[in-house]
């Protein structure tokens, strides 16, 4: 008997989330059942996909908190992947900020001791903001795996990103 192993897989509003069908898919063919959780900006931008992505998951896409006494909708993770992460998102990780079901989940899961893969996508001037450093540091000291610097996502010139070039393979073989 075959034990499936769970993958939440979030994306944050960043131009990789338009291919987030492309993250599912790698996921799955790693043998992971993956549910994904959308930021609410990224909700939007996939808004007219939703119901192909749930099709595709088997699972409804979550993006908010659900209400008291209403039952999980999605299986507990076993491990969980930010992907695309934007600056804001990881920032707030680290301040340990849960305004969303996405930051709620992520900083919870610091404390739950669960595998955390992070796979940024951001330009050359957020990732000179000194906020960036510190909190990367913080995440990757709490057992984040972050992967951002020369063997992982680089950032990209502003406005010039390649979005064909976001390193899919790199965050679903960084998973436990």
């Amino acid at each position: 008997m075959t034990v499936s192993r769970v993958l939440y897989l979030i994306a944050c509003a960043a131009p990789p989330a338009r291919h987030i069908r492309t993250g599912i898919e790698k996921a799955q063919a790693a043998g992971w059942e993956v549910c994904l959780v959308l930021t609410p900006s990224a909700a939007r931008w996939l808004e007219a996909d939703l119901p192909e992505l749930a099709r595709l998951t088997g699972h409804p896409v979550r993006t908010d908190y659900k209400l008291p006494g209403q039952p999980d909708l999605l299986p507990p993770p076993d491990a969980i992947l930010v992907a695309p992460a934007t600056f804001n998102t990881i920032n707030k990780w680290s301040a340990g900020i849960a305004d969303t079901l996405v930051l709620g989940l992520i900083t919870e899961a610091i404390g739950l001791h669960l595998p955390l893969v992070a796979l940024p996508y951001l330009n050359q001037a957020q990732a000179a903001h000194p906020a960036l450093g510190k909190s990367t540091e913080f995440l990757r000291a709490q057992g984040v795996t972050v992967l951002l610097g020369e063997d992982a996502f680089v950032p990209h010139v502003p406005k010039r990103g390649d979005v064909a070039a976001y390193p899919w393979d790199l965050a679903i073989e960084a998973l436990p």
